[in-house]
């Protein structure tokens, strides 16, 4: 970290922080491109994102070179906004991923940078701005700032409103953070309004049943949970359960289906994967623990709902290549159907998912 001497500032030039846009009296060492106004917003900017983005931002914030011909220099304006959009989406999931784990502090300033690059690429007034905006509003709720999010969820509906070509996925994700706003507000029934638009719009966007629906079905089940409406409660976070379960468990038979065929015949590593990015894997760990939590307090009731979440947190940690973790819960799900004296056929299931794991564990990785 350099500090910057006023006089090697060109005249007329306003040198902005990256993370408050106050004056700047610093510069990043590294990329020389990145201004701060001390100390505390550079350490945070580097925390969240900057570390992960530096040197890429180098390209875009340095003058063009000077090209012999159109075509040349077509072609590096495409490259530009490539590198742009891409950093557009690196920082977008960053930020998702900070906020899923509670660590909303660490999300502004990727989320700040996911919306400047938006800016530059869509234009001001561009639906696409909408996202960063509703990342910002949803960090800032987390932090208990609601008047701040609630200027940011301002600019996101006035975005909307003035668009004619917003996606059902955008209307989703703003009723969602609508939805948010109005249970920290404790505004419930308008907090229920928005979940529902939130999962009619996930509906038509991706299908009733999809990963990206259940997070209406989740926050709109917290709602009931704290009215003390468990039935109703119950019966969403069944509902979200069967969500995740179908679509981790689709994963998972396909894997399960290779090693019974032993198609992998030279005993490498087989390549889990989840089908997910990190900030969706995230979601699905802050989403299933939160249930999980919920139907362990009531276990003596239906422990067969516990154990059904259990099952599913083993299988997404399998996908994730995290065994330690899947055998962890997997272990957790068999203990409680031997002691509940579930079916034999049960059993072998939780059991046959353990032996998968511990295949997977014993197995070198190349």
């Amino acid at each position: 970290m350099n500090v910057i001497y006023p006089l090697a500032v060109p005249r007329g030039r306003r040198l902005c922080c990256e993370v408050c846009e106050a004056p700047a009296e610093r510069v990043c060492g590294a990329c020389t491109v990145t201004y701060y106004c001390g100390v505390v917003h550079q350490r945070a900017d580097w925390g969240s994102i900057h570390e992960k983005i530096c040197q890429l931002l180098i390209p875009l914030r340095t003058s063009m070179p000077f090209y012999n011909s159109e075509e040349e220099r077509r072609h590096g304006l495409q490259q530009l906004q490539q590198r742009q959009k891409h950093l557009i989406e690196l920082c977008y999931t960053v930020a998702q991923k900070y906020i899923f784990e509670g660590k909303h502090e660490d999300a502004v300033p990727a989320a700040l940078h996911s919306l400047r690059f938006r800016m530059n690429v869509h234009g001001l007034s561009s639906v696409e701005l909408v996202p960063a905006y509703l990342l910002l509003a949803e960090a800032s709720l987390g932090l208990g700032r609601v008047v701040q999010a609630e200027e940011y969820l301002s600019q996101a509906q006035w975005t909307v409103l003035k668009s004619t070509e917003c996606s059902y996925a955008i209307h989703s994700l703003l009723h969602r953070n609508l939805g948010l706003l109005y249970m920290a507000k404790e505004n419930y029934d308008e907090a229920r309004y928005h979940l529902a638009n939130d999962i009619y719009f996930a509906s038509c966007a991706f299908g009733t049943e999809h990963i990206r629906a259940s997070g209406g079905y989740f926050h709109l089940a917290n709602i009931f949970n704290g009215l003390k409406k468990l039935d109703l409660a119950d019966t969403l976070y069944t509902k979200v359960s069967e969500i995740w379960n179908k679509y981790l468990n689709d994963h998972y038979q396909v894997l399960s289906q290779a090693r019974i065929q032993q198609i992998d015949l030279l005993g490498k590593r087989f390549e889990t994967d989840t089908g997910l990015d990190e900030a969706q894997e995230a979601e699905a760990i802050q989403i299933l623990t939160s249930i999980l939590n919920i139907r362990e307090s009531t276990s003596n009731k239906a422990p067969q709902k516990t154990i059904f979440v259990l099952k599913i947190l083993s299988m997404l940690y399998f996908l994730m290549m995290n065994s330690s973790k899947a055998k962890e819960y997997a272990l957790r799900a068999l203990h409680l159907a031997k002691k509940q004296k579930l079916s034999v056929q049960e059993q072998d299931t939780i059991q046959g998912l353990l032996n998968l794991i511990s295949v997977e564990e014993a197995q070198p990785i190349t």
